[in-house]
């Protein structure tokens, strides 16, 4: 699969995304019906809907690739990917069911283990990303596709991170220390891959915790802005582990590299 292949498979995938979203919030405005998940996590049928449009219009767009959703047990007990679709339908689903707006739709495809395209919407917030390859990472602005630009907002002296709590562990706050973090904020869903990507921020830091679905969008979006995302020792992040779990994340825009 080339390049071009794989920018067709994106685009194909764009107006679908939109849609799931519109969705989303249609659901959400109706009033969602939730429960919790045997890991004890909240889902809703606005996850399982909007799970359902991505793998539909996915099956159709790339029916030879297999699909592992979050939402679904299909091709989760397999232990020789190479090739797939990572999708987390809704992630931040405690915001989407809070009525909060970092909730995102999420598709991540895998090629060789490695992120080679990703898919992120932010419906609450009518922010959606993409990318393809190496130097072709978007955000749809006004129906136009705009290049992802680090450096508009960047300042050395001024290094500033998203974090997932506000109470940092003191692993974490090393590594903050050995990168000159001044500041950070609070972020949960894989928005924050896109805001870094954008040079709104300049990183993440992250223990092992969450899952490849998690990542996989947000990975192939900042990789291709020019980021990074390794593990704690600067290892490159690859696919298809066992149970699909994340090792730990350290995520870079391309100013701090």
């Amino acid at each position: 699969m080339n390049q071009n292949n794989i920018k067709e498979i994106v685009e194909n995938l764009i107006q679908t995304f939109l849609y799931a979203g519109e969705v989303s919030l249609k659901l959400r405005d109706q009033g969602l019906l939730k429960e919790m998940k045997s890991d004890n996590t909240p889902v809703s049928n606005g996850d399982l809907e909007v799970n359902k449009i991505l793998i539909n219009k996915i099956k159709e767009v790339t029916p030879s690739i297999p699909i592992v959703s979050e939402e679904t047990s299909e091709n989760k007990l397999r232990d020789n990917l190479e090739n797939f679709w990572l999708i987390d339908p809704i992630d931040g689903t405690h915001d989407y069911i809070n009525n909060l707006d970092e909730f995102t739709i999420n598709a991540g495809l895998i090629i060789d283990r490695k992120p080679a395209a990703g898919l992120i919407y932010a419906p609450a917030k009518k922010r959606m990303f993409y990318s393809y390859g190496d130097g072709f990472s978007f955000e749809l602005i006004d129906k136009k596709s705009v290049k992802l630009n680090h450096s508009k907002n960047f300042d050395k002296n001024e290094i500033k991170f998203v974090s997932y709590s506000n109470k940092l562990k003191p692993e974490i706050n090393e590594i903050y220390k050995e990168l000159n973090v001044k500041k950070h904020i609070k972020m949960k869903s894989s928005f924050k891959f896109c805001v870094i990507a954008a040079g709104e921020y300049d990183g993440y830091v992250a223990e092992p915790r969450a899952s490849e679905w998690d990542i996989a969008a947000g990975h192939a979006i900042l990789k291709h802005s020019g980021g990074s995302v390794t593990d704690f020792n600067g290892k490159e992040i690859f696919y298809g582990k066992k149970d699909f779990k994340n090792p730990s994340l350290i995520l870079k825009s391309k100013n701090i590299l």
